[in-house]
């Protein structure tokens, strides 16, 4: 079993189309977001072929993308305040 390890991804496209293209892509793999910069936790296989979606899509005379692995004996610095995610008591589907 695949251990997945955390990383950071962003990405910066000139073309509206393959800007859709590389979001569609990276909500794929992704568990968290902030406008074009992505929190993903990937396996070596799963890193590999988000690698190559990104090339085969991207102008590389005019995108820029970057997949940085966070080394985990490092110290998270964050800013602002986490709220914890939490249901209603009730939903209505209508």
């Amino acid at each position: 079993m695949s251990t997945r390890r955390l990383y950071i991804a962003a990405y910066d496209v000139s073309d509206p189309r393959r800007l859709r293209k590389a979001l569609k892509i990276l909500k794929g793999y992704a568990c968290g977001r902030q406008k074009s910069v992505f929190e993903c936790y990937l396996t070596p296989a799963e890193y590999w072929r988000l690698i190559k979606e990104m090339r085969a899509l991207l102008d590389e005379t005019e995108d820029r993308f970057l997949l940085i692995r966070h080394d985990p004996s490092m110290q998270s610095r964050v800013l602002g305040k986490a709220v914890a995610p939490a249901d209603p008591d009730w939903f209505y589907v209508g």
